[in-house]
């Protein structure tokens, strides 16, 4: 049964609109943005998670590549929970009226609907709701940037048809799994969630060189960065993961990743040169 009532679908305006699909979002501001990174590396012993080794090479990667495209970087190592909440509504308290755009990483480890802090956990949502229009006005129709690098599960991905694929890395450059679960949330209008792998799956770091994910985000941000449609670009990211892959001991067949994005972008963004 249709649950369009006739009142409803008689002043249902949106196709009076004429959408432009190459309609872009501006991006003339005074600044690029505020781009904050929260890099977690270690943990407090009572919360018995791994060392995230490689942690720091991601963490560089990125302020290179964001301080290419013109972001304002701030990052934060080995925070507590307390200390990266403050960061996070100090920055949803800023005024971002002369800014493009916002961006937010992190890195951790993950467990269903929370990210890990040094000594506790963060809910994703409440990282989310911060930015929302009635909290963020400044950022009302910009893009808002959200990147996790974390796991979103516990199972390990597969090639379905042998390609001869090799692991990326081979000698004391290790892969190892980012630990825990982080689920998909929902988000508002011009916000875009960027995850390292999709969900159900675990997220592989080398402990020299970094995780697969922003590895390949940073390699195709420097190339592409001010080119390529955000979007464009996420796919790309997307493509070079997937063909990466490793053996590991407790895994017979070769372990691959694929990452994913959910984009609730209402126009094209690209991170031209100013």
């Amino acid at each position: 049964m249709d649950t369009c009532g006739e009142n409803l679908c008689e002043t249902d305006s949106s196709n009076k609109f004429d959408l432009n699909p190459l309609e872009e979002y501006k991006m003339n501001h005074k600044r690029r943005g505020l781009a904050l990174i929260f890099n977690q590396e270690n943990f407090f012993f009572r919360l018995k998670l791994s060392k995230r080794t490689g942690t720091n090479a991601d963490c560089n990667n990125l302020e290179n590549r964001l301080q290419e495209l013109e972001f304002d970087v701030k990052s934060y190592d080995d925070e507590g929970q307390k200390e990266v909440l403050n960061a996070i509504h100090e920055a949803a308290e800023e005024d971002h009226s002369d800014a493009d755009c916002f961006l937010l990483v992190f890195l951790s480890h993950g467990e269903n609907n929370y990210v890990y802090t040094h000594d506790g956990m963060i809910k994703i949502q409440d990282i989310i709701h911060a930015f929302r229009g009635d909290n963020c006005p400044s950022l009302v129709g910009k893009p808002k940037i959200f990147i996790f690098q974390a796991c979103r599960g516990d199972k390990p991905d597969t090639p379905v048809v042998a390609t001869g694929a090799a692991g990326h890395q081979e000698g004391i450059d290790k892969v190892v799994i980012d630990a825990s679960a982080l689920n998909t949330l929902p988000a508002a209008a011009d916000f875009i969630m960027c995850y390292s792998v999709a969900e159900g799956f675990f997220s592989l770091r080398e402990t020299i060189n970094g995780s697969w994910y922003i590895q390949d985000l940073c390699e195709l941000l420097k190339k592409y960065g001010d080119k390529l449609e955000f979007t464009e670009l996420l796919t790309l990211v997307n493509r070079k993961v997937s063909m990466r892959s490793v053996r590991m001991r407790k895994h017979p067949n070769a372990v691959k990743q694929v990452p994913c994005f959910a984009s609730m972008l209402t126009k094209k963004l690209y991170f031209r040169k100013k």
